[in-house]
């Protein structure tokens, strides 16, 4: 039995086994994947600040240190089950059972799937997939694509294939349905643009951005979107124009779009093929949290955070003992904060395990309040009111932790 077992080998995972390593304590992280870094390994794009962020670096980066640190980590091993027992928690993965007196789930996010007729076909894959593909794997996913779906995981990652060569013939909205929401809603859609804008390599586009803010001009904005899209990077992002249905029969050939009114509806006789050799969908993400559902930690549904969340608290602890949770799994945000939300965890357990001496609380103050920093200056946000989603969940805690002590 190791002191700290680990569910996830992405930013937040190695930077709790790092603090928890650094605090003398034996830990060990199980992942699925082959290599180490999680969604680290796909990430390579330029931020607004003109500075570029390497996620294979990060993720080489923060591998090297835990292992200098004497971490053990088990690739290829998918834990399909945890359980509580007597003497801490007990993961069963394909790479036997692990015990541990403490678990950190850092489990991360996956991708919201949204059908849409012919989806099926070999060449239609999510953003995500291509990511991993283009990046890590360098391999081309295509010559020609159309990406479904506008949001911030989408103009990113469609910048980053882009770089590796490869054509973007546009950017359309999905066919309106019940599963597809309001990611088919071009007011939706326009309103999520302003917290996109400032990726744009346009200064105009950048200041256009500022005005969406506001819903008289978001209305404007949709009524008069430019039929032929606007331009970011030389891609063609429409608004105005939804996937009817992705083509072809032993494998992609192209998809048939429409244009839409401003609530997202298909204007008749409007159909357009648009050829192309792969498609992506970028439905966006939501925290993988089952395996702590399936632990017994209880869920909480938050819109602003991406959708069910295990309950926690700011230093990452569950309402069950030796259960702690970090990164994507509380909330979908950007890298930097769940490598900052790791450390928190980590600090949290060594604290908790009597690790770090009498400067250890005064550190995990200082580590929750660097997530905070982080959060409030983050330029572009998966959801702009995860601040509301995290007092949410603040506020939960603070309420359970009363009818618990009011029931003692």
């Amino acid at each position: 039995m190791t002191d700290v077992l680990i569910i996830g080998a992405g930013p937040a995972g190695l930077s709790a086994a790092i603090a928890c390593a650094e605090n003398g304590l034996r830990v060990k992280i199980l992942d699925e994947f082959v290599k180490p870094g999680g969604r680290l390994l796909g990430q390579l794009h330029q931020e607004p600040d003109g500075k570029w962020w390497n996620g294979i670096e990060e993720a080489s980066a923060l591998h090297e240190r835990a292992m200098s640190l004497g971490v053990e980590l088990v690739l290829g091993a998918s834990v399909f089950a945890v359980r509580r027992k007597e003497h801490g928690w007990q993961a069963e993965s394909t790479k036997g059972v692990h015990q541990a007196r403490v678990l950190l789930l850092a489990t991360g996010a996956a991708e919201w799937p949204v059908p849409i007729p012919g989806w099926t076909l070999p060449g239609v894959m999510s953003i995500g997939a291509a990511q991993v593909m283009t990046n890590v794997h360098r391999v081309r996913v295509g010559r020609r694509g159309v990406i479904i779906g506008i949001n911030l995981l989408a103009a990113a990652i469609a910048r980053e294939l882009q770089l590796a060569g490869i054509e973007l013939a546009a950017m359309v909205l999905p066919l309106r349905s019940t599963a597809t929401g309001e990611s088919a809603n071009p007011m939706h859609v326009m309103k999520s643009l302003s917290h996109i804008a400032p990726l744009a390599p346009s200064a105009w586009i950048r200041t256009a951005g500022k005005l969406l803010k506001y819903p008289a001009f978001r209305q404007l904005g949709v009524r008069f979107f430019p039929r032929g899209g606007v331009r970011i990077w030389g891609i063609p992002v429409h608004l105005r124009k939804c996937a009817v249905e992705i083509y072809g029969t032993s494998q992609v050939k192209g998809v048939r779009i429409a244009d839409v009114t401003p609530d997202g509806r298909v204007v008749p006789g409007s159909d357009k093929d648009v050829p192309a050799d792969f498609v992506c969908i970028a439905g966006g993400l939501y925290p993988l949290a089952e395996l702590a559902a399936v632990a017994g930690c209880p869920l909480m549904p938050v819109p602003e955070l991406g959708g069910f969340v295990p309950v926690h608290n700011e230093t990452m602890q569950t309402p069950l003992p030796g259960l702690y949770v970090a990164g994507n799994i509380t909330g979908i945000e950007n890298a930097r904060i769940a490598m900052a939300q790791g450390t928190v965890a980590g600090l949290s357990i060594s604290l908790d395990n009597g690790k770090g001496g009498a400067g250890m609380r005064e550190r995990l103050e200082q580590a929750v309040d660097h997530v905070r920093r982080l959060r409030e200056s983050a330029p572009i946000r998966f959801h702009p009111r995860v601040s509301e989603g995290r007092a949410k969940m603040a506020e939960a805690w603070r309420q359970r932790q009363a009818d618990q002590g009011a029931s003692t």
